[in-house]
């Protein structure tokens, strides 16, 4: 069994056929869309996401050691699809988002 796609003239290099094994089960309907036209989409379907701002800090102690871990609200999504991240692996991809903290 197929699912064919209706997809905006934007896209139309997109294959728009997809059969039922590579449909996934949707667990969160997004509240806000994003405008497929201010997405540069790449030629193999992807699209840059980049780090809008912090907006909660948590730490974990193990054993002895303590790691940090950041909340980001991302590019292109709302603040509740926020996710954590490692401070450490953040601050070496994006060190501006860390001025003067």
């Amino acid at each position: 069994m197929a699912y064919q796609l209706e997809l905006p003239q934007s896209l139309s290099s997109i294959h728009d056929v997809f059969h039922v094994s590579q449909l996934k089960k949707c667990l969160q309907i997004p509240f806000e869309m994003a405008n497929i036209e201010e997405l540069d989409i790449q030629p193999n379907l992807s699209y840059k996401e980049h780090p809008i701002r912090i907006l909660d800090r948590a730490e974990r102690k193990i054993r002895n050691k303590t790691i940090k871990f950041v909340k980001v609200q991302w590019s292109h999504h709302s603040e509740r699809e926020a996710t954590w991240e490692l401070e450490d692996r953040l601050k070496n991809s994006y060190p501006n988002l860390f001025v003067g903290k």
